[in-house]
């Protein structure tokens, strides 16, 4: 399966893409966890480590409001100070600090140009200029950030400090709650400014500094003594003065001393703690009022309900049902509903001949590739029956678990296949009551730059009020389900429904924490 790990943790932007590792806090100082403030306030570790995964227990809560609009920005830290003065070791304190899933920390690093062979020859004797604000693709890295800021998934260069050069493949980030984006120019570029909710200047000695980018350069990096420190008095220095020093008026916070500086870092730490406590968002009750008297909308499609249809339903919504009656009407079912789904992707004319040499006028899928992404665990249950009606399917998984604090969908994990924004998008789900875990996997699309109208949602069981969610909030997303109920109680559990289908269908006792659709709500 030709599949690519989209997910955010504590992430730098080098290394390779499709690395669960993202999924880890990559920073481990001594400090102590600090009591949260957000919703994610946890005693244990917020990781979940199995055979085969790593997951991040403490999820993302929404970042969208009830009409699916993108309504939550990042927050955008900036720092700023010369070669070596402990920018990196900052940031990560700051993370630790923090103690918040979701932080994304974004080197400028990454954003070097790509030299010409002229360039790459000057590098190679120490004597292209990298400390000049020349040396970056600003454009590339404002255009990044924004999309960070804004929620999208982004690719970001890997570079190589031995070569000079970018790296063939790119790393992918998705999940940002905050953004700690530093280095040297940070504050070099306007529109870069622009984007950032917090200035810090980091202030370290000289001296300092020199020795740091001595032990980095020749250790980590592969350079001689002598280019480093001509490297440094040539061009390191002289820029330090020109462009970096003068910036340091631009800072809201100067942090002298840097990493040591913990005083300094406990203010940053309890500022960004109470501007992520504004940004906290409240979707699901406004789902239970938002749109609901409106009529059932036109891009609902609902199986016939004829005999066949009502008959399974009969089986499988019947709490005296076995187990394996349950899942093998529930499949039958799955496998129209899907038939179904496939009608509604665009098609072409075709024409072929026949073996008995005649032309017959068919028809072919119009559109570059169909990929299915099941919303976990029950939304699993539905991929057999996409794999046998599409050949070479490829498929995507999408972890949501409802806060048990909060109320509210967080999204915990997901790996979604490469270039999955050219694809029509099948979205798996097998009940749906409010709509919350369906809406916030269709906001996941959208931020991996999905079009809207090529995103089907498909569904066993679905109540109105799950309907009108989806189709108000993304009125381009298709919705096929095999029946609509009417209500949903206090619980939020679908009247008269079919039951907590996963545990039904894999015949387990849910958690206390975990619930079904689709880790969203159960549905009864």
């Amino acid at each position: 399966m030709e599949n690519e790990e989209i997910t955010s943790s504590v992430s730098n932007s080098g290394g390779g893409e499709g690395s669960l590792d993202r999924l880890l806090p990559a920073v481990t100082t001594g400090l102590s966890p600090r009591k949260r403030t957000t919703s994610q306030c946890k005693s244990e570790p917020p990781l979940l480590r199995t055979s085969k995964r790593t997951i991040y227990t403490a999820g993302r809560p929404p970042w969208y409001n009830e009409h699916g609009a993108q309504s939550k920005e990042a927050f955008a830290i900036g720092l700023c100070g010369g070669s070596a003065s402990g920018k990196t070791t900052v940031a990560r304190k700051i993370i630790e600090a923090l103690d918040v899933p979701w932080v994304v920390l974004l080197s400028m690093d990454s954003f070097y140009k790509v030299l010409s062979p002229d360039q790459q020859t000057m590098a190679a004797s120490n004597d292209y200029n990298f400390d000049h604000p020349d040396a970056f693709d600003f454009d590339l890295l404002s255009h990044t950030l924004r999309k960070l800021k804004q929620g999208k998934s982004v690719k970001i260069p890997v570079y190589d400090f031995t070569t000079h050069g970018r790296q063939k493949e790119w790393k992918t980030v998705y999940g940002a709650s905050v953004i700690i984006f530093e280095g040297i120019m940070a504050f070099a570029d306007k529109k870069l400014l622009q984007l950032l909710d917090m200035k810090i200047f980091v202030d370290t000695d000289s001296d300092i500094r020199l020795v740091r980018r001595l032990r980095r350069d020749i250790t980590d990096r592969g350079r001689d003594i002598e280019g480093v420190i001509k490297q440094y008095n040539k061009f390191v220095k002289p820029a330090f003065e020109q462009y970096i020093e003068p910036t340091m008026r631009l800072a809201d916070i100067v942090v002298p001393r840097g990493g040591g500086n913990m005083v300094a870092i406990d203010l940053i730490v309890q500022h960004v703690h109470s501007q992520l406590e504004e940004r906290e968002l409240s979707v699901r009750a406004a789902l239970a009022s938002a749109h609901q008297a409106q009529p059932l909308p036109q891009t609902l499609s609902v199986l016939d309900s004829t005999p066949q249809v009502k008959g399974m339903h009969t089986i499988i919504r019947n709490k005296e049902t076995s187990r394996d009656e349950f899942i093998f009407y529930s499949k039958r079912l799955m496998r129209l509903l899907i038939e179904r789904a496939l009608s509604f992707l665009p098609s072409q004319v075709h024409l072929v001949q026949t073996p008995q040499g005649e032309d017959y006028e068919g028809r072919t899928f119009d559109g570059r590739r169909i990929t299915g992404v099941s919303i976990l665990r029950a939304g699993e249950t539905m991929e057999p029956a996409l794999r046998a009606v599409c050949k070479d399917v490829r498929i995507g998984k999408i972890l949501i678990q409802t806060n048990q604090d909060t109320g509210e969908p967080e999204l915990h994990y997901l790996r979604l296949p490469k270039e999955i924004s050219e694809d029509h998008v099948i979205l798996m789900d097998c009940t749906v009551s409010t709509g919350a875990a369906a809406m916030m996997a269709v906001r996941v699309l959208l931020d991996h730059d999905v079009q809207e109208n090529k995103i089907l949602l498909v569904s066993l069981l679905m109540a109105e009020m799950g309907v009108h969610s989806v189709a108000y909030a993304f009125p381009q997303v298709k919705i096929i389900t095999t029946a609509v109920d009417k209500k949903v109680n206090d619980l939020f559990h679908i009247i008269p429904g079919i039951g907590n289908f996963g545990d039904r269908y894999f015949g387990t006792d849910a958690p206390p924490d975990w619930s079904d659709e689709e880790m969203d709500e159960p549905s009864y």
